[in-house]
């Protein structure tokens, strides 16, 4: 490691300094995949940190699956690959810990599933569309099962909107789209009104969107992609009132 990767480490906040300056390096691949950091002592002297400092930022590093440490012989600090997955992780935790109401997130997804819906309808192979279609044909088996299938039918919304975003070819999309359906069953739960007229608007929703993507109608799939997010999101504030 170049003397010009790490520099001083800030005095009011050391552990965030150390934490700052590895992750940037890693993350802007001043620092490969694969790397061992310089022994702790070497650390210690080139940020002027005590071995407590040390070991408190490399935990943290390992914690957001940054490096590894590996233990015995020849072990140490082994820079990890950067995903996608780890990108997202702030996200969330941000959704599970619900720090997070659900204004800031629909805000937030009118924007991105409106891009992906958009990026999907320019990009979808003939392939892609029908599976789309085939998606959508299983929603509408699902919903017409009545109340048994409803859970059923929430969760193939969920496995359509991520293909959208498989479609769109933006591994970003994925990865952050990935990240929120994970986490945002339990507000379906707390605030969703459990309404076959209300599920049957998100059947409309799903089989017009695909039917946009499979005619390549960008700018048709991006309102309804962004209107559909807009009004369930007004049913599940109106829930709560």
């Amino acid at each position: 490691m170049s003397a010009a990767v790490l520099e001083k480490a800030i005095p009011r906040s050391l552990v965030q300094s150390v934490i700052g300056q590895l992750e940037a390096a890693i993350v802007e691949g001043r620092l490969k995949p694969g790397d061992k950091l310089p022994a702790a002592h070497r650390l210690q002297a080139d940020l002027q940190i005590s071995r407590g400092t040390l070991r408190e930022a490399l935990q943290v590093l390992e914690q957001k699956n940054l490096i590894e440490i590996k233990k015995g012989v020849g072990g140490g600090a082994v820079v990890r690959a950067v995903t996608t997955d780890q990108m997202s992780q702030g996200l969330a935790m941000l959704i599970r810990s619900r720090q997070v109401g659900l204004d800031h997130i629909a805000e937030f997804r009118e924007g991105i599933e409106a891009d992906v819906a958009a990026a999907a309808a320019q990009r979808a192979t003939p392939a892609q569309a029908d599976v789309l279609k085939s998606l959508a044909d299983q929603a509408r088996h699902h919903l017409e099962q009545g109340k048994a299938g409803w859970d059923d039918f929430v969760r193939c919304d969920e496995v359509f909107h991520l293909e959208l975003a498989r479609i769109s070819g933006n591994p970003v999309y994925v990865s952050v789209l990935e990240s929120v359906h994970a986490n945002i069953h339990r507000y379906y739960q707390d605030h969703l009104p459990w309404q076959e007229a209300v599920l049957h608007e998100n059947l409309n929703d799903i089989e017009d969107i695909a039917s946009a993507v499979a005619k390549k109608q960008h700018v048709k799939a991006s309102r309804i992609a962004r209107d559909h997010v807009r009004r369930f999101n007004r049913y599940m504030k109106d829930s709560d009132k």
